[in-house]
């Protein structure tokens, strides 16, 4: 009679093994994160998960992808003036701004950012919103990836693109149909301006007839674009 075979010994989570685990998922994060920045280098990306929130919420997804080489030059000036002034100078991180924004949110109670156009871009377009360390670690990592794999360009493209412009509209081109009712190749500076207004709080404000804090600010915005091409802080982009 054949003796009775050994139950197999359920495998035990050495140490040694655990750290194996951990290397291998790594690599894995590591090499689907750089194809999937490689590919978004030269297509569109067709959802974002904040697309992809905000239509279970029943906003549904408006958006409408233009080229950079047909946007209004002074879109992107606009952006630049409001959001990130040092953006064809960095490499993707501003630490003067970081900085800025640290001491500045000691002393009052408005949070400001301190994030640059990659950043955000990063954050729009692989991540999701809100604030927690995980998501800024992630965020750091696709940042560092766009700005080796993709160049200022491309990432100007994708943030002008994916930006959320409004309650369920996404991108420039979208936000200037939605507001102004043509595209984005063909805008006044002051269209420009208050849409770079309505980025930082989409669901909150409106480019079209805006008043109090958002009107002042789109005018200041507007005269930043002249200033903006006059020093070159648009010169990656031309």
């Amino acid at each position: 009679m054949d003796e009775l075979a050994e139950p197999a010994r359920p495998r035990r989570f050495t140490p040694r093994r655990i750290v194996r685990w951990c290397a291998r998922a790594v690599i894995w994060f590591v090499v689907i994160s750089v194809v999937w920045v490689g590919i978004y280098r030269f297509v569109p990306p067709p959802v974002t998960v904040t697309m992809l929130t905000n239509a279970l919420d029943g906003r549904g997804i408006t958006k409408d992808w233009m080229p950079l080489s047909k946007i209004d030059p002074d879109m992107a000036r606009a952006a630049i003036g409001a959001e990130d002034s040092r953006f064809c100078s960095h490499h993707g991180f501003d630490f003067t701004a970081i900085q800025k924004a640290m001491a500045h949110n000691e002393d009052s109670k408005r949070i400001r950012g301190g994030s640059t156009i990659s950043q955000q871009t990063a954050k729009n377009v692989f991540l999701w919103q809100g604030r927690s360390y995980v998501r800024k670690g992630l965020e750091a990592w696709f940042t560092v990836l766009i700005e080796l794999l993709w160049g200022k360009r491309r990432i100007m493209e994708m943030y002008l693109n994916v930006a959320e412009t409004g309650i369920g509209t996404y991108g420039v081109n979208a936000g200037s149909e939605r507001y102004f009712h043509h595209d984005a190749s063909h805008m006044s500076p002051i269209e420009a301006a208050r849409i770079a207004a309505v980025l930082p709080l989409p669901k909150k404000r409106g480019a079209v007839a805006p008043k109090g804090f958002v009107a002042r600010y789109g005018n200041s915005i507007a005269r930043r674009i002249g200033a903006v091409r006059a020093g070159g802080y648009d010169s990656c982009l031309r």
